[in-house]
């Protein structure tokens, strides 16, 4: 379809959700943390996903979920977990990642939560790993998912907003990082935990940059942190700016607090309000515009939130593509590891530190 040819009602009946699978496999949950309570189970419910079990290494916690959402069983070990023949949902921090898959069955169904390891060597051994059990494994970067993101997608494929040009990503906002203990054994939090989203969705819609820049800095609020706010720069061998100015640790109130992504083209632009992180995790509401030629700047109604909304694509692609009816993965063990390298050359940029200034000059 030519751009001329897009009309408001075009941009408005885009698709914002994945095909669901013609049969739901059921699913057993590895680590019942708050990322499963706030987002994977709620996803799974509204889908209509059966979950057929779940494990904690704190039994409490597991128990917890369970009696919440009416999973019928509570394993009592990892094996018993992993070892009935369901799809399996790792949900684990991202240490464990490699323990846990090293004790999955060959040739399982595999959903990994985000990051793909703790670095690109751990991520690079899960890969390894992946390969050698033949799992049909993918990383939840459960962005590309979202209905604000899934209609951005199409419009690109179809020529809505010519060749990209320029992504810009703006937060200012407060995020709830002590919910998360776990980071405090990071030495690399907001380009690892967060930015990764973001690193990873621009690789879906630009392609692989050559370069990046990035400089993380803590916040005296988080003194267990290593860092809370970041600004990263990625650099493509054409003329595209794309950057990305996060501030995680914004504490003046409602006003002025920001949450957008910037996209623009030769023939077109969208503007995405991520509601999500303004209050999380009850959010507000999320928004999306889009511009074309010939066409007034348009507001697409959203049928649902990047959580827990995007949960339910991630998996979708994931069951479809074990039972042959998706033909890509979208967010493979193997895509996700170009993401890695790309948090990888983050994470270098920002220990390399700035350029020094010449004071004798």
């Amino acid at each position: 379809m030519q751009v001329d040819q897009f009309t408001t009602r075009d941009l408005q009946s885009l698709p914002q959700s994945w095909p669901l699978p013609r049969k739901q496999h059921a699913i057993d949950i590895i680590a019942a943390g708050g990322i499963v309570r706030d987002a994977h189970l709620p996803a799974y419910r509204k889908a209509g996903f059966p979950v057929a079990g779940i494990y904690d290494p704190d039994p409490e916690q597991a128990h917890a979920r369970a009696r919440e959402f009416g999973i019928p069983r509570v394993y009592e070990s990892l094996e018993e977990a992993v070892s009935q023949e369901n799809v399996i949902d790792l949900a684990t921090p991202p240490e464990a990642h490699l323990e846990v898959l090293q004790k999955i069955p060959q040739g399982s169904t595999v959903l990994i939560q985000k990051p793909m390891g703790r670095d690109l060597e751990e991520a690079r051994k899960i890969r390894e790993l992946c390969r050698e059990k033949q799992l049909k494994a993918a990383v939840n970067f459960q962005l590309r998912f979202s209905p604000m993101m899934l209609p951005i997608r199409e419009a690109l494929a179809r020529g809505v907003f010519g060749e990209l040009n320029e992504v810009e990503i703006r937060l200012a906002c407060q995020t709830p990082w002590e919910l998360w203990p776990f980071l405090e054994k990071l030495e690399d939090v907001e380009v690892l935990v967060h930015s990764i989203h973001y690193l990873d969705w621009i690789r879906s819609l630009l392609g692989e940059p050559s370069g990046a820049y990035c400089h993380a800095v803590p916040h005296p609020r988080f003194p267990n942190l290593k860092d809370a706010r970041n600004s990263i720069i990625l650099a493509y061998d054409r003329p595209v700016r794309c950057c990305l100015s996060l501030n995680h640790t914004y504490s003046h109130g409602p006003r002025h607090q920001q949450a957008t992504i910037r996209i623009e083209g030769d023939r077109g632009a969208a503007q995405v309000s991520l509601g999500l992180l303004l209050n999380y995790p009850e959010g507000e509401p999320e928004t999306l515009e889009i511009v074309s030629e010939g066409l007034d700047w348009t507001s697409i109604p959203l049928n649902g939130r990047w959580f827990p909304d995007a949960f339910i694509g991630v998996m979708s692609n994931l069951q479809r593509y074990a039972d042959g009816d998706d033909e890509t993965l979208i967010t493979s063990v193997e895509d996700a590891f170009g993401t890695m390298a790309l948090v990888d050359a983050c994470i270098r940029s920002n220990r390399s530190g700035a350029t020094p200034i010449e004071q004798n000059a």
